[in-house]
């Protein structure tokens, strides 16, 4: 059954993917962000793939007073509502040690911005009983390492909330995916050093849109990131902290 997905973060590579994804399985989709010219060129992309609702509305997670619009929208939308969150932050580590003023902004647009607008489409979704939120997340979250830990901190604060609003969704009927990527090809990701295994923002819509479908709780994608940060959470944490990873 079609379904109309707001998508947070809609300009983002990975947002792109899944936007496309969903475009071709016949759901509708209100792309959410910043830059209104690129977000308005995605929604006449999306129409002209047949979407049968593709609209642009501007979203800043750093932004409060800009989630009611969307809210609206989403109040107003006929069917069953979805939300995917792409937003996120990630400074290099080394300028947020250089200016700690850095972090707000860090943790607002990877954490508490997007809890901030789920908790308010939360009511939206429950009485509808239907619905899917997914949210991207990051194996940085899975621990804290010396080269990303404010962004991963964020992260994973986000990956458990997103389980928590797992557990009161899914008593309505609703249903809540964690996605943490590994290294993905994005502007985000552009320019770091040391990246490896490197997948393609399609690869990882795809995985998303598959985790949905089969009601995944957790996935890392592409899957073999479950087995590295396996190994890597359970290095003793003597050993851990003098590692440069």
């Amino acid at each position: 059954m079609a379904e109309t997905w707001i998508i947070l973060g809609a300009t983002s590579s990975m947002a792109r993917a899944f936007v496309r994804a969903v475009v071709t399985k016949g759901d509708g989709v209100v792309l959410a962000g910043r830059d209104m010219e690129d977000l308005e060129a995605s929604a006449v992309d999306a129409r002209l793939r047949g979407a049968p609702v593709a609209e642009a509305m501007r979203f800043d997670a750093r932004e409060p007073e800009s989630f009611e619009p969307i809210l609206d929208r989403a109040r107003a939308l006929d069917g069953t509502v979805s939300v995917a969150v792409f937003v996120g932050s990630m400074p290099p580590q080394t300028d947020i040690d250089a200016d700690p003023a850095l972090v707000d902004g860090t943790v607002t647009a990877s954490f508490t911005g997007p809890v901030r607008f789920l908790q308010a489409m939360a009511p939206l979704i429950e009485e509808r009983g239907a619905g899917n939120v997914v949210g991207v997340g990051s194996v940085a979250g899975d621990r804290g390492r010396i080269g990303n830990y404010v962004y991963g901190s964020a992260k994973a604060g986000f990956h458990t909330y997103l389980a928590g609003l797992r557990n009161r969704l899914g008593r309505s009927g609703a249903h809540v995916v964690t996605v943490k990527p590994g290294f993905v090809d994005t502007a985000m990701t552009w320019g770091i050093e040391g990246m490896f295994l490197v997948a393609s923002p399609d690869k990882v819509a795809s995985d998303i849109l598959k985790a949905v479908r089969k009601k995944r709780n957790v996935i890392y994608t592409p899957f073999f990131w479950l087995g590295i940060m396996t190994i890597i959470r359970h290095i003793p944490e003597p050993i851990f902290k003098k590692m440069k990873i």
